[in-house]
This record gives structure tokens, sequence and C-alpha cells, in this order.
């Protein structure tokens, strides 16, 4: 990985940034530099700013830890930069990073792969606020923003279409609602970790805009088995199809009531939140990789041509 022929590498974690995600982002960032100190890495946090490129050749570290969240981190932006400077760096490299924050190409290239998918369609909003265009229930949210920006509901009840807030985009997507559980995996490598089942408390509220709330992790997820398979399998080709690296974390949601027919996957996220207790590094240390082991191996795989 060409690293410097001192005894601890220089790693750069970067955070913060510009994204509607930043305040993840930081902690992502924070939690990860204190792991790597601890496993004896030289580290030098840095909040990603128009000046990133300048501040990169003057720290000249060997490796990048990419904790950045969202837009311009997580979309192949800053892997592109990376690249350019020829900086070894953490998890996906620029296509599949740009591929996984779009939503509607993550689907088609699902749907190339064999895997089970709602149907969804990319509408303007000015045309999603002014009547259905699709049948309710379905949900409406951005194309290629990560977690923290709307999600609306549209109950099959619903009087009219949903009243989008101004900051959505002026395209967005439009998804038939699947009812049911939401689990995730984490793939690391080429290894599914475990299966997390996600139960969430009161997630929609009145105007059935998303609110992350409170959610209970239950992990190793208590489900059927072929169930259990089915999510790492299709964990394991969405993390393949799509190209990611280093780690990536894919959700399911899966209506019961229909068995393996009632499993379909939502999204992969190729910079999964990574604090202690987020769900990938929680999902590693149940089945025995401690985080900072975690952290550690993420260098360790980083590179270019990624």
């Amino acid at each position: 990985m060409g690293m410097s022929s001192g005894t601890h590498p220089k790693v750069v974690v970067l955070m913060g940034g510009p994204s509607a995600e930043r305040e993840v982002s930081l902690s992502t960032g924070r939690e990860c530099a204190k792991a790597l100190v601890s496993e004896g890495y030289a580290v030098v946090e840095v909040d990603a700013g128009a000046d990133l490129p300048a501040r990169l050749a003057e720290i000249a570290p060997d490796v990048v830890f990419n904790a950045l969240h969202g837009r311009w981190g997580e979309d192949g932006c800053v892997q592109g930069l990376l690249e350019w400077l020829r900086i070894p760096y953490t998890h996906s490299g620029v296509l599949a990073s740009a591929l996984a924050l779009d939503k509607q190409r993550t689907k088609a290239a699902y749907v190339a792969a064999g895997l089970p998918v709602v149907g969804s369609v990319i509408a303007a909003a000015a045309d999603v606020r002014s009547r259905h265009v699709m049948q309710p229930p379905y949900v409406v949210k951005p194309n290629n923003e990560g977690s923290s920006v709307g999600i609306y509901l549209v109950h099959d009840n619903a009087n009219g279409p949903p009243q989008l807030s101004d900051d959505m985009p002026d395209q967005v997507m439009v998804e038939a609602y699947a009812a049911g559980r939401e689990m995730t995996v984490t793939v690391m490598g080429d290894r599914a970790l475990t299966v997390t089942d996600i139960l969430t408390d009161g997630w929609y509220d009145y105007d059935a805009k998303y609110k992350p709330g409170g959610s209970r992790h239950v992990v190793p997820a208590d489900i059927p088995a072929d169930i259990f398979e089915a999510c790492m399998d299709y964990a394991r080709r969405a993390h393949d199809a799509l190209g990611c690296r280093g780690i990536s974390r894919t959700d399911f949601r899966w209506d019961e009531t229909r068995g393996l027919a009632g499993l379909i996957l939502l999204e992969t996220n190729t910079q999964p939140g990574m604090t202690p207790t987020s769900l990938s590094p929680e999902q590693a240390e149940t089945v025995g990789i401690p985080f900072g082991k975690l952290c550690r191996w993420l260098v360790e795989d980083a590179s270019c041509g990624r």
C-alpha cells in the first residue's frame, strides 16, 4: 500500500464537509480517529472544506480514512480527488460511490443482478406536489442524498399529494411503499457479517415526514433461517453488483406475511455510520471484530484505483 518507512503510518480522517449529514460525519470521524490512535496510527482529523487539496498536500498522509457521509464525500467526488492526488483511501471508489448514492441507478444494478426491489419512478417535485404520481401508499425521497434529508410517506387514505418542503431537490424518487420490518446487513470485504432487525416505535409522525426516532437493534436478527441467509446472500451480491470496496451496508424491508417473496432491497450505503453504537460496528462486534480492529482493517484495505 506504499506506506511511509516510519513505523506509524500517518492517517488523515476526513470528516464533516458540506453535506446535509455533516453532524453524523463528525461523530463518525471523531470515533474512528480515537480508535485509530489506540491502534497505533498517527492520526490527523480534517474537516473537509474547499481547501482540502491544499490541506492534504501539506499533511501528506499515507492513507485517508473517509468518514464523510452524503454528497461530496459519498458520491465519488472526494474519491476522484484522492485518486488524482494518488493517496490511498478507504471504502468504495469513484464509480461505486456515485452509483450507490443514486437510488434509481442502484435499483437498476440490483435488478440486473437478479435482486428484488419495489417499483419506483423519478418525478419532478412540482408534479409530486400537485398530484399522486403513483397509487398510494408510496414514499417520496430525494434520489441522491443520504439519510438525513426528508422522506415522506403518503398513506393509502391520504387526502392529497404530499406537501414537500422547499429543500427537496427538483427531481425526487417516488417508490411503492414496502410494508414490513427493516433489516440491514454489513459486508466487509467479501464477507456478510450478520443481520440486524431494526425495531422502531412511532415511525411516521402526523404529517408523514420521516423521523429516525428511537429504534432498538436486534442482532443477530431473530428471523427464519432462510430469510437470514437470503439477506446475507443479497447483501454480498449487492456489494459486488455496485462494485463496493471496504465495507458497505445494505438495507432491506421484509413483509413477513409473504415469506421470502416479501424481502426487498432498499439501498446500499457505501459510507455507513461508524460510531461504536452504529449498525455496522455493532454487527462487527457481534461476530467478534472489535471497533478498533474494524477501523484498522479499513486502513489496511485502503488503496487507489478502487
